[in-house]
């Protein structure tokens, strides 16, 4: 076991078999929170298996060896526990909450679960077809189809091009084999990092963690597998989709920069200044001053590849085309002006007062450094993204601007009367 020096009462400590186990002891509460994260988010799938590791995310926990689920559910009830296995994008992850009188037998059943699944077939396929009701509902949700059009132009056969869930066509050929064949392939000692936050000593935790996950190997001669990370050289394109809808829906994406990049803040800040809240700058001029948009703004999510930056508005139909005008609007000054230092300043103290308010409670702090080490950022790039953003000036936010703000892909969904006037 490899121990790497403390960054401030957060603890780092690699097992010989490869699994990264992060402590950080917190006695304010008395709850242990545990995320044990695994490279295998549903950006490692096979397109035509799409859907399969949010499937896996719901059958994982659903029996182990010697326990049904209904055991499993039993057991962590019993004790006011909460356990339970997630897919996102860059990475799964498995949660575990719970006093810390009961941390040690919670802990014994989260490990029994990930290391002896069982996959019961019956439970595979109820979950299949909860997964297909699931994605039969999105369809009737304006915003899900424009987001789901969006990224398909952006990313083309990219798993990014995915929303996770799947679609009709390839939950219903996903087998219990094939979830079988994904656990062995990913889930592996030198694949995951577990991440503890709560009232527990570091040493408690290691001894804990190195016994019960120290005798695991790694497949003989092979390395954890990695996914293709280029992305299509696509041209921006509109798609415009005709729908019985009461509003229309419009959305603007652009390729942006990954979690890695040194543009990562200059467009996080950006976002946030567009899109976040009630005094963002979207809500202001689009939805106060001109009354266009029941609903509008912006995200950039956080990605391990090229990220994508949308802002979006929901309209009334007539006001389809001065809506797309005006989001366009607004994107393209964050390339020709500078933000004024009033404007810099309260998107700085926005994104660094959430981000603290985002650390509150163990599960947050578990998860937080969890995701870093998990994405491969490291524990570091915690402090490292405070600095970053307090740093930026408005020179950096239209140099960032100028190079990933400029040709929009869009979307539309609405009624086609009103969509048509869109020039494509």
């Amino acid at each position: 076991m490899t121990t790497l020096p403390k960054l401030a009462n957060l603890r780092r400590t690699e097992l010989k078999n490869g699994i990264v186990l992060l402590v950080t002891e917190n006695s304010a509460a008395d709850v242990i929170a545990t995320r044990i994260f695994i490279r295998a988010g549903s950006c490692y799938e096979n397109p035509e298996k799409a859907g399969l590791a949010s499937l896996l995310g719901a059958v994982l926990t659903k029996g182990c060896d010697g326990l049904s689920s209904f055991e499993i559910a039993e057991r962590v009830e019993s004790v006011g526990a909460s356990l339970s296995a997630d897919t996102a994008t860059d990475y799964f992850v498995l949660s575990l909450k719970t006093v810390t009188a009961d941390f040690t037998a919670m802990l014994e059943l989260a490990t029994t679960i990930l290391r002896s699944p069982t996959f019961p077939l019956a439970e595979v396929e109820m979950e299949k077809r909860i997964a297909l009701q699931d994605v039969r509902l999105q369809k009737e949700q304006p915003f899900s189809v424009a987001f789901e059009q969006l990224r398909q132009v952006m990313y083309e056969n990219h798993p990014y091009a995915s929303s996770g869930m799947g679609d009709e066509t390839t939950i219903s050929n996903l087998t219990r084999d094939d979830l079988v064949k994904f656990y062995q392939t990913y889930f592996r000692p030198d694949n995951i990092v577990i991440s503890i936050a709560g009232r527990i000593s570091e040493e408690d935790a290691e001894q804990q963690i190195d016994k019960l996950f120290g005798d695991w190997q790694n497949p003989v001669n092979t390395q954890p597998p990695t996914m293709d990370v280029s992305f299509p050289q696509t041209k921006p394109q509109q798609v415009i989709t005709p729908q019985a809808t009461q509003q229309s829906v419009i959305m603007l994406g652009y390729l942006g920069a990954s979690v890695h990049s040194s543009d990562y803040a200059a467009l996080k800040l950006l976002s946030t200044y567009l899109g976040n809240g009630l005094s963002s700058r979207l809500f202001v001029e689009l939805r106060e001053k001109l009354g266009l948009a029941y609903d509008v703004s912006a995200f950039y999510p956080t990605r391990q590849f090229s990220s994508s930056f949308v802002v979006y508005m929901g309209t009334a139909p007539e006001n389809t085309v001065i809506a797309l005008e005006g989001l366009r609007r607004e994107v393209d000054l964050l390339s020709s002006s500078k933000l004024e230092e009033n404007a810099l300043q309260a998107a700085k103290n926005k994104i660094l007062g959430q981000y603290a308010l985002g650390k509150q409670t163990n599960g947050q702090i578990a998860q937080i450094y969890g995701w870093y080490e998990i994405i491969g950022l490291g524990i570091a790039f915690d402090q490292k993204f405070q600095e970053d953003i307090a740093a930026l000036s408005s020179l950096d936010t239209i140099t960032a601007a100028s190079q990933y703000l400029k040709e929009p892909f869009v979307s539309v969904i609405g009624q086609e009367k009103a969509i048509s006037r869109v020039i494509t």
